[in-house]
């Protein structure tokens, strides 16, 4: 099967392409990207007017498989990715079971080959049980494919247990995910520890917290010559270690999230729960610093942190109510409209951040639209505007606090291997997708 995806603007970062061009797609895979591609055989897919993008990467999705479906499935989860423009995600192992065996791995493998309407990669745990007492199984899970390794929701307390980690790791050219916040500090906290938390009367999460964590991983990175990913962060003392870790060398990076770029802890209010996130929204001078960070290159990657819930779990006071809320539908509509359409970052570096910057970190094969590539595809329409509406969504968590933003550029289709699985927000069973 053959399709030419005419008219449309590519803007390809990892090749530093950012001009108008068709795509010959033939049989899953990039053939030629070129000006006026004629061949009789293939389909015609107008694109004019949209921009092409290589399939938006997200590496930090929650998709509850196995043992919490009533959140979010694999089917539910990769719909909503498919919706807001992703072909690749990488679902925690903060599941139950833990996904912290070699068996889990191949499991959710074949259940994501299955159901899922775009690629799904695992990670697995780091320790068992995401205890953080003993070394899970990472050698064999690294053998049986996971992407990577993280005990997200939980940090890692024991520097040695970390530090073996890493030093294993490194046989296997995997990066381990920290999420960073030493439990000490932040205990029973609920947002970030500040004036807004005071006059709330709620315990706050210092940036302190995250800061001392950051700097603990940048040591042992240092130390054993390994990598580490420091999950969503969002403190800016965090970000200047992340900088500093870098220009000495180590194999540092970090990932930022949507929400801890543009919202801050203002937004905060006791009858809604759905800015409740860990780490917690912070201040401005941190939402600030979050950008910055990202424009030069300290932060690597943007990620969802897709975290949906069960509309009971989210119906609870604040300080009850679990952390987290569904992103992979607004992440897109979200930064186009916050940063691009602002003029606060320029398109190509923006969908580098989502695309190329991940596939090199991760070392997937996607993210690229040159020849010989997976048809891993994105189309955008820059100027769509439309409301967030939960009533809408795909995914089963409905409680974001983005409903009822106006936002300004969404995904109108997206492809995976060739096939069209979204067009224009309505998400395409198996039996419907390249028809009409």
């Amino acid at each position: 099967m053959k399709q030419i995806f005419k008219g449309g603007r590519i803007v390809d970062p990892k090749n530093g392409v950012d001009e108008k061009a068709d795509i010959l797609v033939e049989n899953g895979v990039v053939r030629e990207v070129a000006s006026h591609i004629m061949d009789e055989n293939a389909e015609i897919i107008d694109v004019s007017g949209k921009v092409i993008v290589p399939g938006l990467i997200d590496m930090h999705t929650h998709l509850r498989e196995p043992g919490q479906e009533a959140k979010e499935d694999f089917l539910s989860g990769s719909q909503a990715a498919a919706a807001g423009g992703f072909t690749t995600v990488a679902t925690m192992p903060n599941t139950s079971p833990v996904v912290d065996t070699a068996a889990l791995v191949r499991s959710l493998q074949a259940r994501a080959e299955e159901v899922g309407i775009v690629h799904i990669e695992i990670i697995g745990a780091l320790t068992k049980g995401q205890k953080g007492e003993e070394l899970a199984e990472i050698g064999d899970m690294s053998l049986a494919g996971a992407v990577a390794f993280s005990d997200d929701g939980h940090y890692v307390k024991s520097a040695k247990i970390m530090m073996n980690g890493m030093d294993y790791l490194r046989n296997f050219d995997k990066i381990i995910i920290d999420h960073d916040e030493e439990l000490s500090l932040i205990e029973e906290g609920v947002m970030n520890e500040g004036h807004r938390s005071a006059m709330l009367g709620m315990k706050g999460r210092p940036t302190v917290a995250e800061d001392i964590a950051v700097a603990r991983d940048i040591l042992l990175a240092e130390y054993v010559d390994a990598p580490v990913h420091v999950a969503h962060i969002s403190s800016a003392r965090a970000a200047d270690l992340v900088r500093e870790g870098k220009r000495r060398g180590v194999k540092v990076t970090a990932e930022v999230t949507p929400h801890h770029l543009i919202l801050t802890d203002d937004c905060v209010q006791l009858t809604d729960s759905s800015t409740k996130v860990n780490p917690p929204l912070r201040g401005q001078k941190d939402a600030d610093a979050m950008l910055e960070a990202l424009k030069d290159g300290t932060i690597d990657i943007i990620v969802s942190d897709h975290s949906p819930h069960a509309a009971e779990e989210k119906d609870r006071e604040y300080m009850y109510a679990p952390s987290g809320f569904p992103g992979l539908e607004t992440t897109l509509g979200l930064l186009l409209t916050e940063l691009y359409h602002k003029g606060k970052m320029d398109l190509p570096a923006l969908i580098a951040k989502m695309t190329s910057a991940p596939a090199a970190l991760f070392h997937l094969n996607a993210g690229s639209l040159e020849a010989g590539m997976p048809a891993d595809i994105t189309v955008i329409d820059l100027d769509k505007e439309w409301v967030v509406d939960a009533e809408q969504f795909y995914t089963r968590g409905t409680h974001s606090p983005y409903v009822g933003y106006r936002l300004k550029g969404k995904a109108v289709m997206t492809v995976v291997d060739g096939r069209i699985v979204m067009r224009d927000g309505k998400v395409l069973a198996r039996e419907e997708e390249n028809v009409g």
